[in-house]
């Protein structure tokens, strides 16, 4: 079946093949227990299979978002089907002040901040460097990497020993796509951004971790990707498909729990067999 394609950052509710989330198959086991955490990005793909596996394990959850509020309300369904509160909180992540406002919503309606899931991120397909306009540059280094930096900063008051910042790198930080130049750029960024992080908050107890997905099933694909890449995505993985969105949410679980206590400036890769060196 094609894919409808979309205008970004694109819905979960516009996809003809609709990604997996864990809906009918992830289980928890009580390893998030009492913990409050902020997820951005967490509508859709891979923010709501971490919402909904954070649920399930027993944590609150704030959903940050940009404007695709029907994908927002069905992932709160189903933190609130776990038995969580889920706290929605749209807004634009590229501006400063709102950064600073998701952190203080979140701890005004759980009473404190133990993970942050920095996941939100913008992507565009450009075939020539010339085709990049100087504000979608800026754009792109304002939301995925830049938003980071001031949300962390406005987290650290927040969080306490053994809390956990986990950030969405992506196997573009190793192989980049030239096709994803300011988002794979920014996604080097990222996991430099975390190795150093992970070595300036190990002292408080704080620690710093990144996933690196490789071919994701997301709304973002269909929304920054011509067709005729839409059909081939994920294809050229030694597994020869796209992973789910379910398929990468347990290891932001792993990050997020206690149990990975010992674990810090690692970058974690989901890639379908496609090494990362």
């Amino acid at each position: 079946m094609s894919e409808l394609q979309q205008k970004p950052p694109g819905t979960t509710t516009a996809m003809r093949q609709q990604p997996d989330h864990g809906e009918d198959s992830y289980r928890g086991s009580g390893r998030l227990t009492g913990k409050r955490a902020l997820i951005t990005g967490g509508d859709s793909g891979i923010g709501r299979a971490v919402a909904l596996a954070f649920a399930r394990e027993g944590a609150d959850v704030a959903i940050s978002y940009l404007n695709e509020d029907d994908d927002a309300r069905d992932t709160a369904a189903l933190v609130e089907k776990a038995g969580r509160q889920a706290l929605l909180i749209p807004g634009d992540l590229a501006d400063r002040d709102h950064c600073r406002s998701v952190v203080e919503q979140t701890v005004r309606q759980f009473g404190g901040l133990d993970v942050l899931v920095n996941n939100a991120a913008f992507q565009m397909t450009h075939e020539a460097i010339e085709e990049i306009t100087d504000e979608e540059w800026q754009h792109t280094f304002d939301l995925n990497i830049t938003a980071m930096f001031r949300l962390v900063q406005a987290a650290l008051p927040h969080l306490g020993e053994g809390a956990s910042i986990i950030n969405t790198s992506s196997i573009n930080y190793d192989t980049p796509k030239p096709t994803l130049l300011p988002y794979a750029t920014t996604k080097g960024a990222i996991a430099n951004f975390t190795a150093g992080l992970a070595q300036m908050l190990g002292e408080r107890g704080i620690r710093v971790n990144a996933v690196a997905p490789g071919p994701i099933w997301t709304p973002l694909i269909p929304s920054t990707m011509p067709p005729e890449q839409v059909a081939e995505f994920g294809k050229n993985t030694p597994l020869g498909r796209p992973g789910q969105p379910r398929e990468v949410a347990p290891v932001y679980v792993l990050l997020a729990s206690d149990e990975a206590g010992y674990i810090s400036g690692a970058v974690i890769p989901v890639t379908g067999g496609k090494p990362i060196l």
